[in-house]
């Protein structure tokens, strides 16, 4: 594939994850309400492997591989998450988001084309390139490092799999509330479900990164990935927010990492 080729296969992708999100925005406009956004992230990522599969000619095995593996963790977040949203209702950082700019004077749809649907749109795009860009070359086949991908990928949606599960069934002992989960998975990393999303776009990333250059520069996805849940929307935003509803949260950051897993500290 030639480099105006492979511009028109990104360019396009882009292009068709914008109309998506469009689309979604105007159910936001109905809805009056935007969290939602997070189960159909999960979806719109897996939306680009989909359409990026009948373009390509790379190993059947890889492109296979990559397209089943996202699909399982797309629908198993979506899900989740969509679940969630249904359970709990408005998502706290997006009301603050539409309030603070209503504040302002924007608009409801303004704010959440602006600072949802867009946003999303590129973030999805970016953090799966591995999926995109591992699916082009025919050569070589999947070694061994494609293969150690895979299980790491594996590994990365049983952990977030069970992260959540721990998670739901804490919440739903009336028994625990105002308490901090600090069991299971929880007692090693205080974000076990965002340790197990990195693992996944890394594992990914090391099947697409057998094919060379092309499939190696898509570890721009999970760089970028790995630095939104740790330092931009995923750990600080979540962290601040339980802080102040829950003091002895402060212990447990003490004794816990904040990412990867690793033995409490002792008091």
């Amino acid at each position: 594939m030639t480099l105006i080729e492979l511009a028109g296969l990104l360019g396009l992708n882009l292009l068709l994850i914008v109309a998506v999100m469009l689309g979604l925005w105007t159910l936001s406009l109905r809805l009056k309400d935007v969290s939602f956004i997070d189960g159909v992230w999960p979806l719109g990522m897996l939306f680009l492997a989909l359409i990026t599969f009948p373009r390509t000619d790379g190993d059947p095995v890889r492109k296979g591989l990559l397209l089943w593996l996202c699909a399982v963790w797309a629908i198993r977040l979506g899900w989740h998450l969509l679940h969630r949203w249904r359970a709990h209702g408005a998502d706290k950082r997006y009301t603050e988001i539409l309030e603070g700019q209503a504040a302002k004077g924007w608009s409801f749809g303004k704010t959440a084309l602006l600072f949802v649907f867009l946003p999303q749109a590129f973030l999805a795009w970016l953090n799966s390139l591995p999926t995109q860009l591992g699916q082009i070359a025919p050569v070589p086949p999947i070694g061994w490092i494609g293969w150690i991908g895979a299980v790491i990928v594996v590994v990365g949606i049983a952990f977030e799999s069970i992260g959540d599960a721990q998670l739901a069934a804490f919440r739903k002992d009336p028994g625990n509330k105002g308490k901090v989960l600090d069991s299971g998975l929880w007692r090693y990393t205080r974000h076990p479900n965002y340790f197990g999303d990195a693992c996944v776009w890394w594992g990914l990333w090391l099947i697409a990164a057998e094919t060379g250059w092309i499939g190696f520069a898509s570890i721009l996805g999970p760089i970028f990935l790995t630095f939104t849940l740790t330092k931009w929307s995923g750990i600080g935003i979540t962290e601040k927010s339980t802080a102040r509803t829950k003091p002895q949260y402060a212990d447990y950051i003490r004794r816990t990492s904040a990412f990867i897993p690793m033995p409490p500290k002792k008091d």
